[in-house]
């Protein structure tokens, strides 16, 4: 019995000692702002304890009366859009005004007068070449000059003779036939010596003076832009040489090989923009002039070429360019480009999301077509402000700077 009553004194001992540890715990707890039932946590949020602070969205603006009646708020409408078709190319000469010269007979370079970027009319001469051919084409005319002369002498002393009723008609027809026929040869010789590069001059002083011209001119046969030259002095060349390459700049082409599947969306004389790199993303309006009739079937691509006018020759030969075009339109949701608010380098909509709140979201958008601009992103409503978007966002921004002050 007394067994069991120290047992019993010794069990609630430990009791008290244990609801002591627990009571220490919680009010430590409590000292350390750790609220220990619902009644504390409620009073630190709101009764007694300091209020709790809800975060300003900065996008955020609340349309007042004096906003609103400078914005127009819409709902997003449906149109018919074209996808824009990038697709990569280059510029190049325009080849309907572009000419590759060589020499007109075979023979050796003696002088060089063309440099490379030289701007060259018609007839200007590029290249002097000392040609055998040409040396015995002159000879050639020289021998048909001399026949030409010597029937016209004999026709001259026959229709004398045939005055004086020395000598028949018959005889006199003869020799003007003969005259006829070295007439002709002359002018067949001459044209031989024009063909081989010597202009109508040279050949009036050929027939004039009988002295042999040693080289022959190789001349521009179009205005333009020395841009190739490929001879140097000394060489010997042959008529299927290229020699030099003109092309006139002030037109260029810019080249591209469309997708077959795009190819339908093209045409001659369709009007395309061009994008150039090099020139700072500038954009060039150009006609497509050209458009192949058949498909690569190695890159299953077809190739446009598209007419640039180039005044100022700031479009080189083989700069990079990618060519915009309008594919295929398709029902699209699109807003007014005057909804949208660029800001660091992306465009942006007011959104509305309740009644007289409208937040400013970042959104992909199309290219600007008549004024308006197709939605490529699924937005978090359908009402966005369609004018006065910038107003609206200065105004945002204002409101930031005075928080911020």
């Amino acid at each position: 019995m007394k067994l069991e009553r120290i047992l019993f004194i010794t069990s609630l001992l430990l009791l008290a000692v244990l609801l002591e540890g627990c009571s220490d715990r919680a009010g430590s707890s409590t000292q350390a702002g750790v609220p220990s039932s619902g009644t504390g946590a409620s009073q630190t949020a709101g009764g007694s304890g300091n209020p709790a602070v809800v975060p300003v969205d900065p996008l955020t603006i609340r349309l007042t009366p004096e906003l609103g009646a400078l914005v127009e708020v819409g709902t997003i409408e449906s149109a018919e859009v074209g996808d824009t078709v990038r697709i990569a190319g280059r510029l190049e000469v325009n080849g309907y005004k572009t000419a590759r010269i060589g020499a007109p007979v075979t023979g050796r370079i003696v002088d060089i007068r063309a440099v490379l970027g030289q701007e060259v009319k018609p007839g200007e001469a590029l290249a002097d070449i000392n040609s055998q051919e040409l040396t015995a084409a002159q000879l050639g005319f020289l021998k048909a000059h001399s026949a030409e002369q010597l029937t016209t002498r004999a026709v001259e002393r026959a229709d004398l003779l045939l005055k004086a009723d020395v000598i028949g008609s018959a005889e006199l027809q003869r020799r003007q036939s003969e005259q006829t026929v070295a007439r002709a040869e002359k002018r067949a010789a001459a044209d031989q010596l024009r063909v081989l590069g010597l202009n109508p001059r040279s050949v009036e002083q050929l027939e004039a003076t009988g002295k042999l011209i040693a080289s022959a001119p190789i001349t521009a046969t179009q205005v333009g832009t020395v841009i190739e030259r490929k001879i140097t002095q000394g060489q010997v060349v042959q008529p299927s040489d290229v020699l030099f390459v003109v092309s006139d700049l002030r037109s260029i082409w810019a080249t591209a090989d469309i997708p077959e599947q795009e190819a339908g969306a093209v045409r001659r004389n369709q009007r395309v923009e061009i994008e150039i790199p090099a020139l700072g993303n500038e954009r060039r309006t150009g006609q497509i002039v050209y458009v192949a009739d058949v498909v690569n079937p190695e890159t299953r691509t077809v190739r446009v070429g598209v007419d640039l006018e180039n005044p100022g020759k700031t479009l080189k030969p083989a700069m990079l360019t990618t060519m915009l075009i309008e594919g295929r339109a398709s029902p699209r949701q699109v807003v007014p480009a005057a909804a949208v608010v660029r800001e660091n380098d992306a465009d942006h909509l007011f959104v509305e999301t309740a009644p007289g709140m409208v937040r400013l979201t970042r959104v992909a958008l199309g290219a600007d077509k008549n004024g308006v601009r197709a939605v490529l992103d699924k937005l978090p409503g359908n009402r966005v402000v369609t004018h006065g978007a910038f107003h609206l966002n200065n105004e945002r921004l204002k409101r930031l700077q005075d928080k911020a002050g």
